[in-house]
């Protein structure tokens, strides 16, 4: 049967003060009242029947996670601890091959808009016959890029596939702005951005875990046999320690695209896809109004002002801005936060400080 996998984790800090350690951006309701991952269930469950579609957390997300609608209380798995996302992904596969041996698995994020929604499930159920078809393929979306973005990594690719897609023939990490231009003008039949969702036969991923991280695989089949079981507390508290820290993209991914006994494929996302990473990506979910304003915030006056990003929390709190340009401005009842656009990408050393000086704000 085909699954859908959410993975919930993740801390979000270039979204701080809305995104903290208790509530992470994709629980928060950024948009009109909504969580991306309340959005992102929807998504999953009009593709996949409500009964296949798991999601993944840590164990300190338990309560918040198990709120949202349209997710069957039995279908949460619960990590002890963040170890990144090789070993997330692989307990959540080997929970699911637990119980369906023939499972198909869509590993899909919680933190993305995806739009139309009728397009992503084309391009899903492609996915989906192309995993069934070849049990050696890992399949990956790609996303066709509309700038020379440095902040994604990217999918080189080379071949075409019978079943659809390209052969994926490396992984590029997050490049130089020269090297980005480079990937825009070589055109989508050569690069598209990484967009870390995957499709695969459940078993698939499980045999290249232990191809190519041994050290994990066993103890990862063991941990989703046993889950939900009195065995797995033991095992939890003891094991799951011991797994190495490691993305699925560097411990799987990048050497299954150069062995003979797997096959990365790409199937380019038809559908536009923002990752909601930041603040100006924020704003972009957002409709702008005549000055290029993007206002997500119960009461606001904008005067005289341009292309600003303005958050609240707060319904009744009223933000206001006088002759500015360009900024971001967010509040919350506890915190508030004012940069530059440009310097977005900097609130991740500024979560840093505030962890460090005020942490029960983090």
């Amino acid at each position: 049967m085909r699954h859908a996998l959410i993975l919930a984790g993740g801390s979000g800090t270039r979204l701080w003060p809305f995104s903290t350690a208790g509530l992470p951006k994709q629980l928060v309701p950024l948009l009109h009242g909504r969580s991306l991952l309340d959005i992102a269930v929807e998504r999953a469950t009009s593709v996949v029947p409500a009964a296949q579609v798991w999601l993944g957390a840590g164990e300190q997300l338990r309560a918040a996670v198990s709120q949202v609608e349209g997710l069957r209380s039995d279908r949460l798995i619960v990590e002890p601890s963040g170890r990144d996302t090789l070993p997330a992904v692989t307990l959540g596969c080997a929970v699911i091959a637990a119980q369906d041996p023939e499972a198909v698995v869509a590993v899909l994020t919680a933190d993305h808009l995806i739009e139309p929604l009728s397009s992503f499930a084309a391009t899903l159920a492609a996915a989906f016959s192309l995993a069934e078809a070849r049990e050696d393929a890992l399949v990956t979306f790609g996303v066709v890029p509309d700038g020379a973005a440095t902040g994604f990594g990217y999918l080189e690719l080379g071949d075409s596939l019978a079943g659809g897609g390209q052969v994926v023939t490396s992984f590029r990490e997050k490049p130089t702005p020269a090297v980005a231009a480079g990937f825009l003008a070589a055109g989508p039949q050569r690069y598209l951005w990484n967009s870390g969702m995957f499709v695969w036969q459940a078993g698939a991923l499980l045999r290249a875990v232990d191809t190519f991280v041994p050290q994990a695989g066993g103890l990862l089949r063991e941990l989703g046999r046993v889950y939900g079981t009195p065995a797995w507390d033991d095992l939890a508290r003891d094991a799951w320690p011991t797994l190495p820290r490691l993305s699925i993209d560097y411990g799987v991914m990048e050497p299954a695209s150069i062995s003979p006994d797997f096959t990365v494929a790409a199937l380019p996302l038809q559908a536009a896809w923002l990752d909601v990473g930041s603040w100006p990506a924020y704003g972009q979910a957002l409709l702008a109004d005549a000055d290029g304003n993007r206002v997500g915030a119960a009461r606001a006056v904008l005067h005289g002002s341009r292309d600003n990003v303005v958050a609240s929390s707060d319904p009744d709190h009223l933000v206001t801005l006088v002759g500015c340009e360009g900024l971001v401005v967010v509040h919350t009842p506890a915190a508030t936060l004012v940069m530059p656009a440009a310097e977005a990408q900097r609130v991740k050393e500024l979560h840093a400080r505030v962890a460090s000086l005020a942490p029960e704000l983090a």
